[in-house]
């Protein structure tokens, strides 16, 4: 048996880092394919920015698959912070704390929502955060009349939208802040080890005593404030109220996740292969753009990247058990 340990631990590394070689892989295409692009470092840090987005949703919505659970109501999350915080702002200055703050409180209302839908409830995670998700796109098209509303404050846009130095974006200093937030909720609290013991076994954490049910809307709370900062980070990017902001943006946040290696099983994964997931993503989009594939062959070759990346990752990670 212990001549089989060293081989069975360096499977697990390659199983744990398996995305970053699919990450680096990628890098080293686009770089042989357009050195002038991939070889420049604001080019680099301009993907980062673009990917912000959806890399500060998928931190919450790792959290929750963690438990073994799913969130597919973040993209309306961002829809309906978009267009609230912007209605809120309505262009004037003094109106963007209040509107930052009832956009944050509203995510993670509905995050509360849904984990206390999940917890006291048999209802699917899947099926119920489509049903919410669905509703809310409702709620925010009644708050709007189904036009844009609101228009964003002076300086919200100018302050993210900057580059420190001429080079390093705010947004991506954005996302490293509250990758860290995460990583300190995963890796340094209570919370964040009943979360992957929740995930491994449910039945086990009940007879231990563990809250279930605090934990679960927990996670979910987190989801939604983690959807509501997405939608900050996205107006800030874009500048423009829609209803439509967030739409199609859960399948981007899932596809991120599972890449990094968090399951649907739960109980394993983490933050950090989330955010190289979402570099995976931003960099395939980018690489395909390069080639100068029209918009739906960049979607097939998307697609086909994100497949290949998860039966890479999935092989990998069978060798380990």
């Amino acid at each position: 048996m212990s001549a089989l340990a060293p081989n069975r631990i360096a499977r697990l590394r390659l199983d744990r880092w398996a995305i970053a070689l699919v990450l680096v892989a990628i890098y080293l295409v686009g770089l042989v394919l357009s050195p002038s692009a991939f070889g420049n470092p604001v080019y680099l840090l301009n993907t980062v920015r673009q990917v912000t987005p959806v890399g500060i949703a998928a931190i919450g919505v790792t959290m929750v698959m963690i438990i073994g659970g799913v969130d597919l109501s973040v993209g309306a999350v961002i829809s309906m912070t978009v267009v609230l915080s912007a209605a809120l702002m309505d262009g004037a200055a003094s109106n963007m704390p209040l509107a930052i703050a009832v956009a944050c409180c509203a995510g993670i209302l509905m995050g509360a929502i849904n984990g206390a839908l999940i917890a006291f409830s048999r209802v699917s995670p899947f099926i119920l955060t489509l049903g919410t998700g669905i509703a809310l796109i409702g709620l925010t098209q009644m708050f709007t009349g189904g036009t844009a509303r609101g228009a964003v404050a002076p300086g919200f846009r100018e302050v993210f939208n900057a580059r420190l130095g001429g080079t390093l974006p705010v947004l991506a200093l954005f996302l490293l802040g509250l990758t860290a937030v995460g990583l300190v909720i995963e890796k340094r609290t209570l919370l964040g080890r009943h979360l992957f013991l929740l995930g491994s076994n449910a039945q086990a954490a009940r007879l231990a005593g563990l809250p279930v049910r605090g934990i679960t809307i927990a996670a979910y709370t987190l989801s939604g404030l983690f959807a509501a900062l997405a939608g900050l980070a996205l107006l800030a990017r874009s500048g423009v109220s829609s209803t439509q902001a967030g739409q199609g943006m859960e399948f981007q946040v899932l596809a991120a996740v599972v890449l990094g290696g968090t399951t649907f099983e739960g109980g394993r994964g983490g933050i950090i292969g989330t955010v190289i997931g979402v570099l995976v993503l931003g960099l395939a989009f980018n690489l395909v753009n390069v080639m100068g594939l029209p918009y739906h062959a960049q979607l097939v070759v998307m697609g086909a990247i994100i497949i290949a990346a998860s039966a890479l990752y999935g092989q990998l990670g069978g060798a380990g058990n």
